[in-house]
């Protein structure tokens, strides 16, 4: 798999196939889930290929909701096999002579009444559908192949909105970064303004600097920085990895939503807040993206 090979868990894929003898079509719905669950809608008689169906789906998918269902015709010359309850058609046609008697009336079509009730004619259809097997599994095969270059093009899609969003995500760092200086400087002139409106008190300069200090020690976001450019860089090297990352990236993003809410609570600064309530809004629809992510 390619960097931009990223899969959607969302996709629909359908096939048809068919001989003389059989047609078969298949549809399969896949939905967001964090685990795999194949749910099969299918003919009984197809109940010894379950197993068969559900090796074939995860050679191709790892997580996800998939739904499959199977239209099944059968052209087939089929054998019946007609067999007679007597002793229910005699208990039938006793009961049917006891009310002749009764009502002093002939007995007519008493054969034809008593065939008509249930149990009475019973009709088995011999059915060997053991040749319908690869026409079934050519036609998952194929479904498959629909439901992945779906998967494909729409996790295309998502990746690209990922990559964008962090790419905004590092620029707004960057934008906090150049103004974690200016925090501790507005403070500073902060302190010395207050002292100011104590004329009969001189400003003590090393009392303020020790107060600033404190602060700039309070509102240091540099580990949270670093940590967040390590965890963007890593969020990239995941997207571009050759397997299901979904649930990895989801993990990382609580990470990085953590750096993020940090930053927030030391950042005592109208302008760091805009950014961190920009950031915020990012990780949150890159979280939404990612649940979308096989």
């Amino acid at each position: 798999m390619s960097e931009m090979q990223r899969r959607s868990m969302t996709g629909y894929g359908a096939a048809t196939a068919e001989t003389q003898a059989y047609r078969m079509t298949v549809e399969i719905k896949a939905v967001n889930q964090r685990f795999l669950e194949i749910t099969p809608h299918m003919p009984r008689s197809f109940a010894a290929w379950e197993s068969a169906l559900r090796e074939t789906i995860r050679t191709q998918v790892a997580r996800g909701k998939l739904d499959i269902f199977v239209n099944f015709e059968d052209r087939s010359e089929k054998q019946y096999d007609v067999r007679v309850n007597e002793g229910l058609a005699r208990a039938y046609y006793a009961a049917l002579a006891k009310v002749a008697r009764a009502v002093d009336a002939p007995l007519n079509d008493g054969v034809r009444i008593v065939a008509a009730r249930d149990g009475v004619i019973e009709i088995n259809e011999n059915a060997d559908v053991s040749g319908a097997r690869e026409v079934f599994m050519g036609a998952v095969r194929r479904a498959l192949d629909a439901l992945d270059h779906m998967r494909l093009t729409e996790g295309a899609h998502i990746a690209g909105d990922l990559l964008k969003r962090i790419d905004r995500l590092e620029a707004q760092r960057a934008q906090v970064k150049e103004i974690a200086p200016q925090i501790v400087a507005d403070y500073r002139a902060h302190l010395t303004e207050l002292l100011a409106e104590f004329k009969e008190v001189m400003p003590d300069e090393t009392r303020i600097v020790q107060e600033a200090a404190l602060y700039a020690d309070r509102v240091n976001v540099t580990e949270e920085l670093v940590r967040l450019a390590s965890h963007f860089a890593q969020f990239r090297a995941i997207l571009a990895e050759d397997e299901p990352v979904g649930r990895r990236l989801d993990f990382l993003l609580q990470e990085i939503n953590r750096e993020v809410n940090t930053i927030g609570s030391k950042a005592n600064n109208a302008a760091a807040q805009q950014l961190v309530v920009a950031m915020k809004n990012e990780v949150e629809k890159l979280r939404e993206q990612v649940q979308n992510l096989e």
